[in-house]
């Protein structure tokens, strides 16, 4: 019994920590201008850029806006904040705190995962305001917006664990793979007008299930399903998980 308190206990402190991280991060980085531009100006530019002049309607569009809003933002936060701490050596004084690295690493994926999730707000109000959209599915959008964020968050993560005190490297190596999904997740050609070898290469990459799942909650239809949709983005979470600790065991070294 007294085992199984203190582990409760030990949970509640873990994530209490988590917690306090996370508003940290929220309160100091959240209006730096490394969030504000590749977090919330970047996706807005590059979707407006291709999606400008195509003879689509505005409101098909709407899935593809709000994914790359989510996935910019979500993986932003943990590349700016981990380095620029590494530079300034909070992150060490956080390691050596009476905390467990699970509750550092929570910390820093939920600030990431809230900063998604307030900046996609802002396609959501521009599609239901301004294209008219209509929600078919709210169970379709709360998944679209809350397993990529978290999905992507980790992945940002990911990326931050790599040896460096310049956030500036880690954004140059994160839109490395960043960019790249964006074409290939059918954001901007339907999954199923691809050729064949092209919807088996977007079966590699968690965006394209995080706008499968958007794209139901505003049309109501999946390539995938939304079972599958949500099983998958949590795989690439779990395996990202996985990864940013190998790294992070790594390079502490």
């Amino acid at each position: 019994m007294s085992a199984n308190v203190s582990a409760a206990s030990q949970l509640r402190v873990n994530i209490d920590a988590a917690w306090a991280i996370a508003k940290k991060d929220m309160r100091i980085y959240y209006l730096k201008p490394p969030p504000i531009m590749f977090g919330i100006m970047f996706p807005f530019v590059i979707f407006f850029s291709f999606a400008i002049g195509r003879n689509v309607p505005a409101i098909t569009l709407l899935p593809g806006l709000l994914s790359i809003t989510i996935i910019f933002s979500a993986s932003s936060i943990g590349p700016m904040v981990i380095p620029t701490e590494r530079r300034v050596r909070t992150f060490e004084r956080l390691r050596s705190a009476p905390i467990s690295a699970y509750s550092i690493t929570l910390g820093k994926i939920l600030s990431g995962f809230l900063f998604s999730v307030a900046v996609a707000i802002i396609p959501l109000i521009i599609g239901l305001a301004w294209l008219a959209a209509q929600i078919v599915s709210f169970t379709g959008l709360f998944l679209g917006v809350v397993l990529p964020a978290f999905c992507f968050a980790t992945l940002g993560i990911l990326f931050a664990m790599l040896p460096t005190e310049n956030p500036g490297d880690i954004m140059m190596a994160l839109n490395v793979v960043r960019l790249p999904l964006i074409f290939i997740s059918g954001l901007f050609i339907p999954l199923e007008s691809l050729p064949t070898w092209g919807q088996a290469v977007a079966a590699f990459s968690p965006l394209t299930y995080a706008n499968d799942l958007v794209t139901y909650a505003f049309q109501g239809k999946t390539v995938y399903g939304v079972l599958v949709d949500s099983l998958v983005l949590l795989v690439f979470t779990g395996a990202f998980l996985l990864l940013s600790a190998r790294l992070e065991r790594k390079f502490k070294k």
